[in-house]
Parts: structure tokens; C-alpha cells; sequence
């Protein structure tokens, strides 16, 4: 038995919907505007994080000028805004005109380039002054254009995982941290000081960190707090674990929410120690395991991707950090190498397959944007049911709940739980959706087709599975019964006729 009271135990904001949408330069495109499109008529993404592409925007004239074009930029970010999304805004990469190198560029993926050709320049200026510009100069713009009512809402960040080769300092190898984090201090000091310049009801933070919690996040904090610098959020990336090769060397399963929450516990020790307490927390990447651009060719076991152990991990992971005491503001899952996709359920991170049909972890954000503001107690005797039961003022219950062991194996029961509602229930509608291995779940059909590589017909019956549709509508009941397989993800909601 799963009893809902109606009593309310806190306020809940929601902190995950929200999306890093990459790559940024494919909102000019078709396929990325459809899956944004749908994000944004599903409420999935309240903030989406993009890149500023200063590689697209800043160039020196014949006179040895800064100059600046904000043309592809505002293309980008009028289609967002027109949308309704709130931004966080990572300010990067380099522009070759101020870097230092014009060879310290990595392609950030397993092609020889990013994007549409494109390279990210990871060095640090010449000179400071000219980064601090930029920052200005692209700050004011945005305030110009969209307001400061509305750009305050949104959220500034200096550069994105600058601790490691990839996007900072390409040139030094990947373990030289002290190095980076002298530079990336300069730079986040003028990168505040430039926005600052514009106004200081922007938010800002950083450091977007990737790995190097002690040796990089607790001296940068240091120096934000020695210099007396604006610091509104501190931002990190976590990956339950950063692939299965590293599972397997800790002799730990990859899949499992506690590798998750134990690297978010020593991130937010050092945070603490350092005397940020009160500051919020953005988790501005995450996924259940790392290995952004590879898939289940490189490595068969992401094929969790695609499957209801996505979407069961996210809402336990949902559910852990409203149990917790962390003061995370945003948490945003991470888009990427969607770009790369060549087939069907490829095992990459996305939302979305190649011809746009829905995954498992997509509808279960369609399903936690459900979720209303009050969380309410309740009572459940099985420990491998994880409830989130809310209500909104004019008592209209979401409940989502989920089903699995430690490490999302194959490994529990099949059961028949009953929900009961402690509260009238005779004008209200119960309406109830599911993912599992039966429901709302592309990939397993697609398997249980056989299907090589699908037809034209065969991905219309693929695509209407990944519709998320109700699997029953009751009235005027208190008690509702369902049925759970590992992994299966429910949502239950209560609202007047």
C-alpha cells in the first residue's frame, strides 16, 4: 500500500526540468528546433544552457579594433526567448582574434570538428582587458535587446569545464590543474568585472567544473572570496560515474544513484569548508554515466539510454535530492553528440532518436513536469518504491513514483500495489501513465518487431509508442491499482472533472 496524505511537509520548487542543449548552433537548424520545439510545448526545460559562441560574434577590423556581429547569436537566442525558456549562458570559447593560441583548439567530439566544422578555441587571451571587453560588450547587447527584467531572470557563466584539456588549455596535458586554474582565476575576475560594467542585477557564476573538486573548485573559491568577487551560483557537472570502464576499476556498477550523490556530497564538502553555504548550487550537466559522444558501439551497455532505466534513474535521482539537504537550485541534463546520431536507438544522449521518435527519458521529464509545489507525506512499505507525492493550493495531486533496486537490474518481482488517496475523491479525475518495458518505451517494441533497420511504416508505429498517452482514467477513486516491473515509472494525477 502507497497512502498519500494531504498534509503538506514543504514547499518543492522544480529544479529538474531544465536541459544543457548542445550543440548551441543547432538551434538554427530544423531537427534541433523540433526537439525544442516539443520541449517547449511538453514544459519539459524551464532553463536551457547554451554556449555564446564568441567565435561566431567577435572579430578585430582593419584598424585593429574589437568589432562584433550578433547576428547568428540573436537568431539563437530570439528562437529560445520566443520559446519561453529562461538561459544560462556559458561564455565561451575563445575568439581566435584575442586568444593566445590559434592552434590550442579541440573538436570536443570523435569527429575531426565540431559542429558545422567548427573548432573550440580553449586558449586564454592575450590580455585580460580584451576578454573583460567581450564579456561587456555581449552582456550589453543581450540587455539592449531582450531587458534587463528578463536577462536578470537568466544566468551568466564563465567558460565550461575549464579544469580540463578538452575546453581550457588544450595544449598542457590533461593533469596540469595548477596552471589552468591561475588562468581560469584571470579569467573569471574580468569576466565578472565586464558584466559587472552592465549591471549587477545579472546572476554569474562558474566554474562549470568537470572533475577536480579539490584541487581546482576549493582554490578558485579562494580567490573568488579573497577578491571579493560576485559569485551567485557555483556551478559542476556530475555523471553518476564517468563511464563503465571506471565502474568497472572502482568495482562499482555504473548504474547506481549513490555514485551520483556521493561525488555531489564531496563537491558540496568543499563548497561548505570554503564558506559558500548559502550560495546555490547548479548542476548544470548531468547523466547516470558519462561518455558524452559515445554510444553503444563503443559501449554496448549505454544502451540504458534508450530504455526504462533511464527514466527510473531520473526520478530516483528526483526524489534523492528532495530527501537531501543540498541547496541546488537548477539541475539540468545534458544533451550531446545528438548531432552524431546515424541510426535509431544508438545509445547516445538525447532525448530524441534520429527520426525524432521519443525516449523513455524524455517522457518521464514530460511526466515530472507534472509535479505540483507542495510535497506531501505518505506512507510505503517497500523500499524499492520511490514516491514524490505533491499537490498543488486548489488540491490537484501529482504523485510520481518508481520502482527498482540499487543498480537497475533486471532482479525485482513483478507487483500489484495499490495507491489510496486521503481525500475526497468524488468530483475528481484520476488519470494515470506509465514507462515501462510495456509502455511508452520505442526501444523495447523495437525489439520485440525485430526490427534491423526500421521502415518508413515501422517508425510511424515507433513514434506513436513514444507518445505518452494515459494508460487509464478513473473517477471518483481512492484507490488505484498498478502493476510494477523493474524500472517502471508511474505517474498518477488527481484533478477536479
Amino acid at each position: 500500500m502507497i497512502s498519500i496524505s494531504n498534509k503538506v511537509v514543504k514547499k518543492q520548487h522544480n529544479f529538474w526540468n531544465n536541459i544543457l542543449f548542445h550543440p548551441t548552433d543547432a538551434v538554427e537548424d530544423s531537427w534541433g528546433k523540433c526537439i525544442l520545439d516539443k520541449v517547449a510545448e511538453d514544459k519539459c526545460a524551464k532553463t536551457v544552457r547554451v554556449y555564446t559562441m564568441f567565435e561566431d560574434i567577435v572579430y578585430i577590423d582593419m584598424d585593429g579594433q574589437l568589432q562584433y556581429d550578433f547576428r547568428t547569436n540573436d537568431l539563437r537566442l530570439d528562437y529560445l526567448v520566443e520559446k519561453g525558456f529562461d538561459l544560462l549562458l556559458a561564455y565561451a570559447a575563445m575568439p581566435d582574434c584575442i586568444a593566445k593560441s590559434v592552434i590550442d583548439k579541440t573538436s570536443v567530439s570523435f569527429n575531426k570538428t565540431r559542429y558545422k566544422g567548427k573548432m573550440f578555441n580553449t586558449s586564454p587571451p592575450t590580455d585580460y582587458a580584451l576578454w573583460e571587453e567581450v564579456c561587456y560588450q555581449y552582456t550589453k547587447h543581450i540587455v539592449e535587446r531582450y531587458g534587463i527584467e528578463t536577462v536578470s531572470k537568466w544566468k551568466m557563466q564563465c567558460f565550461n569545464e575549464p579544469d580540463i584539456s578538452c575546453f581550457f588549455m588544450s595544449s598542457l596535458p590533461k593533469t596540469e590543474t595548477a596552471e589552468r586554474l591561475k588562468e581560469y582565476c584571470k579569467l573569471y575576475e574580468a569576466f565578472a568585472k565586464g558584466i559587472r560594467r552592465v549591471s549587477d542585477e545579472i546572476k554569474i557564476g562558474g566554474p562549470s567544473l568537470a572533475l577536480y573538486y579539490e584541487e581546482f573548485l576549493r582554490p578558485w573559491l579562494n580567490f573568488v572570496k579573497n577578491n571579493n568577487l560576485k559569485l551567485d551560483f557555483i556551478s559542476f557537472h556530475n555523471y553518476g560515474c564517468l563511464g563503465f570502464y571506471e565502474a568497472s576499476k572502482l568495482g562499482v556498477n555504473a548504474l547506481n544513484v549513490d555514485n551520483h550523490f556521493n561525488k555531489h556530497q564531496n563537491v558540496m564538502n568543499v563548497i561548505n569548508e570554503c564558506g559558500f553555504e548559502d550560495t546555490s548550487i547548479i548542476v548544470d550537466e548531468w547523466g547516470a554515466a558519462g561518455g558524452g559522444f559515445k554510444n553503444k558501439t563503443q559501449v554496448p551497455e549505454l544502451i540504458f539510454r534508450e530504455t526504462e532505466v533511464f527514466a527510473a534513474y531520473f526520478a530516483k535521482l528526483i526524489y534523492r535530492h528532495i530527501n537531501s539537504d543540498y541547496n541546488i537550485e537548477i539541475l539540468m541534463i545534458c544533451l550531446s553528440g545528438q548531432h552524431e546520431m546515424t541510426e535509431e536507438f544508438t545509445g547516445f544522449r538525447g532525448f530524441f532518436t534520429l527520426n525524432n521518435i521519443a525516449k523513455p527519458i524524455y517522457n518521464a521529464h514530460a511526466l515530472a513536469a507534472k509535479l505540483k509545489e507542495n510535497l506531501l507525506e505518505y506512507r510505503v512499505e517497500n523500499e524499492n518504491l520511490y514516491v514524490i507525492p505533491t499537490k498543488d493550493d486548489e488540491d490537484n495531486f501529482a504523485v510520481l513514483l518508481s520502482y527498482s533496486s540499487d543498480d537497475f537490474e533486471e532482479d525485482l518481482p513483478v507487483i500489484e500495489e495499490t495507491v489510496k488517496f486521503d481525500c475526497e475523491m468524488e468530483n475528481k479525475e484520476v488519470t494515470v501513465w506509465c514507462i515501462d518495458k510495456e509502455n511508452t518505451n520505442p526501444y523495447r517494441l523495437y525489439e520485440r518487431m525485430g526490427i534491423e533497420i526500421p521502415t518508413a511504416e515501422e517508425i510511424s508505429i515507433l513514434k506513436e509508442e513514444g507518445k505518452l498517452k494515459p494508460i487509464a482514467q478513473l473517477k471518483g477513486a481512492n484507490e488505484i491499482k498498478i502493476k510494477l516491473s523493474s524500472n517502471a515509472t508511474y505517474l498518477i494525477t488527481v484533478s477536479e472533472e
